[in-house]
């Protein structure tokens, strides 16, 4: 690895840990579907459904720094394998290092007081996945196997569902004629099939559904081939690691018999190709060699390149005295879809240098982060590729951080780029007075712009680009006069001093071009005019605990529908014309799933719901944010 990479060898922070979303509740789980025969419940899983963000993985990762980083930062100190190696390692293999009575000096004995719940956490965070996760999921032992595996039809051909946004705007939107479904049938909808994720917890990957099938990821480490029909399960294949956002898929060559590939990043920072007929490996390209490089969105397919939003976890607890932070960045890294060769590869800031020191010697670095969590926006009209970034770490802070980012789809040149927020600088572990000299003055908001900008062509022909603030404000850009703002507008109030709102834009937004849709946690699901920024409504929903269901999750849309994910479970389907809602359906349940698997719902925070050929489907289970509930299943909805 590089040398940056080496100095910043810290415990790759928690992987499961995303950004927190504002305003999610925890759930009441009510009773099992009715009628239905549920398996029993896997050992622990009452305790996993109420962890409520899973605060093991966050105290996973300060027990790794505080306990075991000063032992496991480079080679050269002699004390075992670095950071990077034990995140090769699989859970098990982590968790027996942990247990075993070899940790003897001084500097070492803090790891014989860790509780055995410690020792698992850590080993998960560092892993990837949760324990117990290897060889659980093959598809080869599941009682529901397709009968056969005829071959795919052209995806390009034929009703779908690809990748994030469902087109190259990211516009989440399913035109009629693939969406065979209207707002006279939303109400009759019931769950069709269900399926469980072998030894999940938090569930955060989209489905993709493409020629029929349904490619799906999840939290352990294994990509699922299903009939969208039926449920069936096509094929599994184990890459190691999470995969978030969701999987794409494009056309391939000079692959054998592969004629479709199935294209999804992990949280190690690899990006694999499977042939989508089989799930056999095209290629497989680790993109940065950052020791917490992760990628958390959907990469983009267009033209046979793959573009990949590159992120890390660095920040999130690096304001600790004894951590050399920081220099992690975040970028796009464009591929060739047949073989994975990298054709660019563009960072939001420039190379970190040493900039200072801690009292204890340790040195610092700067610029940092910038890290992109959401899925590239295409536009062909201009040959440019548009993403949201997050927040700089450590200065100097860059201009295409908290910002919306154009760049040239041949060569990644930075276009131009819109920053929506200043003085920024944000990272975690800065309480108390045992704290880096790294650590911001003053903290800044952390206002990651990490939601996919939305392209939209408005009815009089000009064109609009969207994107969503923590703050909660809708802000709107011109593609074709280099950015230059159009409106920005807070459908739910102006934003409180310090820079956040009552409401809080995360995760996305979806339009029809007349209306442009965002999720905004405890403020609701806001509608606002896409030419004037003129605010529609917006929509609250009932929450199962009391009060307000917090809407975080991306809109999904159909001629006359928004679809709509709750933090306690909930998806709601409204009326796109006045916000009326027409349907609802609590996931926050147990499943009796096709594959046998115990399964259950939980909060619905990011990922939304995909349309397609009459069917929805929804993943269901995001134990990421505070009081969030985790899960493990994936459920297809059709009309009754």
């Amino acid at each position: 690895m590089k040398k940056t990479s080496l100095i910043s060898a810290v415990a790759a922070a928690a992987v499961f840990v995303g950004t927190v979303w504002l305003g999610a509740q925890a759930p009441q789980v009510p009773p099992p579907v009715s009628g239905a025969q549920v398996p029993p419940a896997p050992p622990g899983a009452a305790a996993a459904r109420g962890r409520g963000g899973l605060p093991g993985t966050e105290s996973g990762w300060a027990t790794f720094q505080g306990t075991c980083f000063a032992c496991h930062t480079t080679r050269s100190l002699g004390k075992g394998p670095t950071a990077y190696e034990i995140r090769q390692m699989t859970p098990e293999r982590i968790y027996a290092g942990l247990t075993k009575p070899n940790h003897t000096t001084e500097a070492e004995t803090g790891v014989q007081s860790l509780s055995d719940v410690q020792r698992r956490r850590v080993a998960e965070f560092m892993s990837g996945r949760p324990m117990g996760s290897i060889g659980a999921g093959e598809a080869k032992s599941m009682p529901n196997q397709c009968a056969t595996n005829p071959a795919m039809t052209d995806p390009t051909r034929s009703a779908g569902w690809n990748g994030w946004g469902n087109d190259l705007g990211n516009t989440r939107f399913q035109p009629a004629a693939a969406a065979r479904l209207t707002a006279a049938d939303v109400p009759k909808l019931k769950v069709k099939w269900s399926f469980g994720f072998p030894k999940g917890e938090t569930n955060n990957s989209q489905p993709t559904i493409v020629s029929g099938r349904v490619f799906v990821g999840g939290d352990n480490g294994y990509i699922y081939s299903l009939d969208a029909k039926t449920g069936c399960v096509y094929w599994s294949f184990q890459n190691g690691s999470i995969v978030r956002g969701s999987v794409t898929v494009g056309a391939v060559s000079g692959q054998g018999n592969a004629r479709y590939g199935v294209f999804f990043g992990d949280g190690h920072a690899n990006i694999f190709a499977l042939d989508a007929q089989t799930g056999r490996q095209l290629w497989k390209v680790r993109v940065d060699d950052h020791v917490v490089a992760r990628i958390t969105a959907g990469l983009k397919y267009h033209d046979g390149r793959v573009y990949v939003p590159l992120s890390g976890s660095e920040e999130f607890n690096s304001g600790r005295p004894d951590y050399p932070c920081c220099t992690s960045r975040g970028g796009v890294v464009a591929l060739d879809a047949n073989t994975g060769k990298q054709i660019w590869k563009t960072y939001n800031v420039d190379e970190p240098k040493p900039w200072k020191k801690n009292a204890n010697g340790v040195q610092l670095y700067g610029p940092s982060a910038g890290g992109i969590w959401n899925s590239p926006t295409i536009d062909t009209i201009r040959g440019a590729l548009y993403v949201g970034t997050g927040d700089p770490v450590t200065p100097p802070e860059s201009p295409p951080t908290d910002a919306v980012v154009a760049m040239d789809l041949k060569t990644g040149k930075v276009l131009w780029s819109y920053r929506i927020v200043e003085r920024d600088m944000f990272m975690g572990g800065c309480g108390g007075n045992d704290r880096s000299a790294a650590c911001p003055e003053p903290m800044g908001p952390d206002a990651d712009i990490g939601n996919s900008p939305v392209l939209v062509t408005l009815a009089d022909g000009r064109r609009a680009l969207f994107a969503g603030t923590k703050a909660g404000e809708v802000v709107a850009l011109d593609p074709d006069k280099n950015g230059a703002l159009l409106f920005k507008v807070a459908p739910a109030g102006a934003p409180a001093r310090g820079g956040r709102g009552r409401g809080a834009i995360v995760w996305g937004g979806a339009s029809d071009a007349r209306l442009v849709y965002h999720g905004m946690g405890a403020a609701g699901m806001s509608a606002v005019e896409s030419a004037t920024g003129k605010v529609a409504y917006v929509f609250t929903a009932p929450g199962l605990a009391g009060g307000m269901a917090g809407l975080g999750a991306a809109p999904t849309m159909i001629p006359g529908v928004v679809f709509e994910g709750a933090a306690d479970g909930q998806l709601f389907a409204v009326s796109a014309a006045d916000g009326k809602q027409l349907w609802s359906f609590n996931t926050a349940q147990d499943f009796a799933t096709n594959n046998k698997v115990p399964a259950h719902g939980g909060a619905i925070a990011t990922s939304g719901a995909v349309v397609v050929d009459g069917m929805v489907y929804v993943a269901s289970g995001y134990a990421i944010s505070s009081g969030a509930s985790g899960g493990n299943v994936l459920l297809a909805f059709g009309v009754e």
